[in-house]
């Protein structure tokens, strides 16, 4: 039994007449009226009842129909999800990230979410390190990562790039300056996250404030943004974040430039070069938009430059 027998026999109960049935499926009668009967016998059943003035279903056959029509709806159904998972309509996705308030990564999400709601997206926490040993394993199949990194193996695309502000209480006594001379940080008490959760830009930070004739004072340590803000706003300490967290406008936290030129933060995305994931694919273009994008302060951000003074 072929799908087009069951197309014959779905054809023929609809029309009750082997000629207009057989024209409708672009055939002639006779070979139709055989395919009818040899799949009659290869059953064992009759389909249909036959008489010179009318072709009549049987109960057989009207239970035989039924099934058909659901059979094939099942096959197109089945191809039209083939041919969605080939296109990266639909799948699994799941994404490394260092911190999920990176702009680049909740306008990648958005966007993706918009263009391709049927792909479920698995969001995991991890650190950079965390996240490239899971691409090369393949228990993750991109990752937002900071720079810089030592990989030759994976793929590596830069997708954002923010400068760092500081993070003071707002009765600091550099919170009444609009840009700060990275200097005078000597002595300060800063919150900063774990170096095991970006090597490559943690050493970096060290690095700058090294050659700058002093090493920074670190008294906490944190793993999200929040956790951070929060210790800011209670007096504990100051610390670095990428411009846009200015967004977030936190009472009893003001933000400010630093004057001495800093490394930026830089945010990659990591895959398997030899992946072939149309999911994947479809994921990365979105990426690239998204990172192609002009970006701009945000009314926040403007607010809270317009609002520092020298």
């Amino acid at each position: 039994m072929e799908l087009r027998h069951l197309r014959y026999v779905i054809a023929l109960s609809e029309e009750l007449h082997f000629g207009r049935a057989a024209r409708r499926l672009n055939m002639t009668q006779p070979p139709l009226s055989q395919q009818i009967r040899s799949l009659e016998e290869e059953l064992g059943v009759k389909l249909f009842s036959r008489t010179k003035r009318q072709v009549v279903l049987t109960e057989a056959g009207i239970r035989f129909v039924e099934e058909a029509r659901q059979v094939l709806a099942q096959v197109q159904h089945a191809a039209k999800v083939a041919s969605r998972a080939h296109t990266g309509e639909i799948g699994y996705l799941t994404v490394g990230t260092v911190t999920a308030e990176k702009t680049v990564l909740v306008d990648t999400l958005r966007a993706f979410a918009k263009m391709y709601p049927d792909v479920h997206v698995e969001l995991r926490s991890m650190s950079t390190v965390a996240q490239i040993e899971a691409v090369r394993e393949g228990r993750l199949q991109v990752g937002f990562v900071i720079l810089p990194i030592e990989e030759g193996v994976l793929a590596v695309e830069t997708v954002a790039r923010e400068p760092l502000v500081i993070a003071l209480p707002e009765s600091h006594r550099l919170a009444s300056r609009r840009r700060i001379p990275l200097k005078a940080l000597s002595g300060e008490g800063s919150i900063l996250f774990p170096r095991a959760l970006s090597p490559g830009y943690y050493d970096q930070i060290i690095s700058v404030c090294r050659n700058a004739g002093f090493s920074l004072r670190i008294i906490h340590e944190m793993d999200n943004i929040y956790t951070a803000l929060a210790l800011v706003e209670a007096g504990l300490g100051i610390s670095l974040f990428p411009a846009s967290i200015q967004d977030l406008r936190r009472r009893g936290v003001v933000f400010r430039e630093l004057e001495a030129p800093f490394p930026k933060m830089e945010c990659a995305v990591v895959y398997r070069r030899e992946a072939q994931s149309p999911v994947l694919h479809s994921f990365l273009n979105v990426v690239r938009q998204v990172s192609a994008r002009p970006r701009s302060l945000k009314p926040a951000a403007m607010a809270a430059a317009r609002s520092a003074t020298i």
